[in-house]
């Protein structure tokens, strides 16, 4: 009886770690954490197209959907559209700062063009 009260208890505690570490290691709490602390952090899955991205910066969530095309190459992602989850958060960014996002994106994507849906687009079109 004792040695299947301590199988069962070295159980739980294993059970235990591996709960925290693939808490640690989750990539949409390291979202929430950049988002919160107003860093920048890219949360994307380029294995899959299909998947939309989400980037955070300066406290605001972007959402980007990609497009699989064709390039010289091979097959790639060759358009990108971004947007903001929430238009009120867009207080205070300048047009550098969506100059970086798009740099930062196109390390990723070097064969994509990249375009903003409303009201992004008209800001970055007015300069």
């Amino acid at each position: 009886m004792v040695l299947i009260m301590r199988f069962i208890l070295l159980a739980l505690i294993i059970f235990f770690i591996y709960t925290v570490i693939k808490y640690l290691l989750n990539p949409k709490r390291k979202l929430e954490l950049a988002h919160e602390q107003k860093k920048y952090f890219l949360l994307d899955d380029t294995a899959n197209i299909h998947k939309n991205f989400l980037l955070t910066y300066n406290g605001v969530m972007f959402e980007g959907e990609k497009y699989l095309g064709t390039t010289e190459r091979a097959f790639e992602v060759i358009s990108i559209f971004i947007w903001p989850k929430k238009v009120a958060g867009l207080k205070g960014l300048k047009r550098n700062d969506f100059l970086k996002i798009e740099a930062s994106i196109k390390k990723q994507y070097p064969d994509a063009s990249i375009d903003w849906k409303s009201p992004v687009k008209e800001f970055l079109k007015k300069e």
